[in-house]
């Protein structure tokens, strides 16, 4: 049984143990990034290096806030968040991965610009849930959470959860009129 709170009882990527490897990110079309990604036993030893290393990933990836297992060509639902610091997050868990993430509430809906480091060259305008509890597991603990969140990071959440279920955000637009050419390269 999951426990609601603000926090992420203390985890940091320090819980990992292990240093993280930079991994390439596909872009599409790649097929990893349309399949829905299978459940994973946060315990595992894969599981926690898939975790290290998508942390490593996103810290060397300018302007990254989000980077989900199938873009680094794993087909399994396991992402990284770190939205500190961006000028649109209000509420900030700070770095933290999740495995098997679900959403259980959503509310408070807006459409916002996203991006995509596996569509590189466009953005396009999404409805996300503006208020959001998702409840998941942690990397290396396996200890089951529900983490309450808002505004920029629950659209980086929707974002790489989408991703893990097979889906990129140019299928959430409205159609072509909320595609655009990415004018500005982080």
């Amino acid at each position: 049984m999951s426990v609601e709170y603000a926090g992420l009882d203390g985890w940091t990527p320090d819980a990992l143990a292990l240093p993280g490897q930079v991994r390439p990110v596909v872009a599409a079309p790649n097929p990893v990034l349309s399949r829905p990604g299978g459940e994973v036993d946060p315990t595992a030893e894969e599981t926690v290096q898939l975790a290290a290393d998508l942390i490593a990933t996103m810290r060397v990836s300018p302007g990254c806030v989000g980077l989900a297992a199938p873009q680094i060509g794993v087909g399994v639902q396991v992402f990284a968040v770190d939205v500190t610091g961006h000028p649109k997050a209000v509420t900030v868990h700070g770095v933290f991965v999740l495995c098997n993430a679900r959403v259980v509430e959503a509310s408070r809906w807006k459409a916002g610009r996203e991006g995509c480091m596996s569509v590189p060259d466009l953005t396009g305008d999404v409805k996300r849930a503006g208020r959001l509890v998702v409840e998941g597991e942690l990397p290396g603990t396996g200890s089951s959470v529900r983490l309450v969140t808002d505004g920029f990071e629950a659209r980086a959440l929707q974002h790489e959860i989408d991703h893990c279920a097979g889906l990129l955000f140019l299928d959430r637009v409205a159609g072509a009129h909320a595609v655009y050419q990415r004018k500005v390269y982080l």
